[in-house]
């Protein structure tokens, strides 16, 4: 679970964080306008995520293995604002070949205004991830039409840059 534990901090923070912050962020700071996303306009908002606290399960056998899991919780931030928290479930589906390891991502936002909900399917090399992105699946209260995907980019093991392409 160590070599998880290691590798995935830094995409769950970033993950979770993307999904978490658009919808918060967009009421407390400008959004961008990106390019169509489908036949809609989207926004493009950019987060940052900071893991605050991390808890590994190493299913038997001992050390990376299917099963595994490692829970995830932070908040997201907008410049020197806290907009929203995170948490996020990951879980070892794949041990590949390369020594990678493919993981299940499960992720909600918790904002003022509702929820927005996420997953995906990624890849954690020995060097960690670098990019991930992950479908936006729903949500609740003001973002209960929320459609489009989160793209984080990892900083360090605990930050990542957090860019929502939500379509509402």
């Amino acid at each position: 679970m160590r070599r998880i534990k290691r590798l995935g901090l830094s995409v769950a923070t970033g993950l979770a964080a993307a999904l978490c912050c658009a919808p918060l962020a967009s009421a407390a700071a400008p959004t961008v306008a990106g390019p169509p996303l489908t036949r809609d306009r989207g926004e493009v908002i950019h987060l940052t995520s900071v893991v605050t606290q991390v808890t590994g399960i190493d299913q038997p056998p001992p050390g990376p293995s299917q099963g595994d899991e490692l829970i995830v919780a932070g908040d997201l931030s907008h410049g020197s604002f806290q907009v929203g928290t995170f948490d996020e479930t990951l879980t070892t589906t794949r041990l590949n070949m390369d020594g990678s390891i493919t993981v299940q991502a499960v992720i909600t936002l918790t904002l003022p205004g509702g929820n927005i909900t996420a997953q995906g399917v990624f890849i954690i090399g020995g060097s960690g991830p670098t990019d991930v992105t992950l479908a936006i699946t729903g949500g609740t209260g003001v973002y209960s039409t929320a459609r489009g995907y989160i793209h984080a980019v990892n900083t360090s093991a605990t930050t990542s840059q957090v860019f929502i392409h939500l379509i509402r």
